[in-house]
C-alpha cells in the first residue's frame, strides 16, 4: 500500500536562468558592478533573480501579485515582464517546458 505523497516547495527542481548578455550576469554575480544602474535597481535586480531560481516555474511568479508578472503584447508576446519598482521592470523570456524551463534575463527596462 503505497503513500499519497504532497509535493512541497522543497520537491520543487530550481528554474535555470541565463543571460542575453554578459553585464546582466554580471550585475548579478558581481557586488561592485552596477551597471548604470541605482543600488536600489541593482538590489530589487537581485533579490528578484534569487526569487526566480528558486521557483519551480512562471506559475509562482503569479502567484506574488507584488511582481507584477505579465506577459507582453504585441511584437513582445513571446516576453514577460516583472516589476523590480514602480519605474522599472524586469524583461523575461522563456525557453523549454516542465522541469526543463529556462528563463532567460533579457533586460531592465524603464517603463515611464
Amino acid at each position: 500500500m503505497g503513500l499519497d505523497r504532497v509535493r512541497t516547495a522543497s520537491d520543487a527542481v530550481p528554474m535555470e536562468v541565463r543571460f542575453r548578455n554578459r553585464d546582466l550576469d554580471r550585475l548579478e554575480t558581481e557586488e561592485a558592478f552596477t551597471g548604470g544602474f541605482s543600488d536600489a535597481i541593482v538590489g530589487a535586480f537581485r533579490r528578484r533573480l534569487q526569487f526566480i531560481r528558486a521557483a519551480a516555474d512562471e506559475r509562482d511568479f503569479s502567484k506574488m501579485k507584488s511582481l507584477h508578472f505579465e506577459k507582453l503584447k504585441g511584437a513582445r508576446s513571446h516576453q514577460h515582464s516583472m516589476r523590480l519598482n514602480d519605474q522599472w521592470r524586469l524583461i523575461l523570456e522563456f525557453e523549454g517546458s516542465g522541469s526543463e524551463k529556462v528563463a532567460v534575463v533579457i533586460g531592465i527596462e524603464d517603463y515611464h
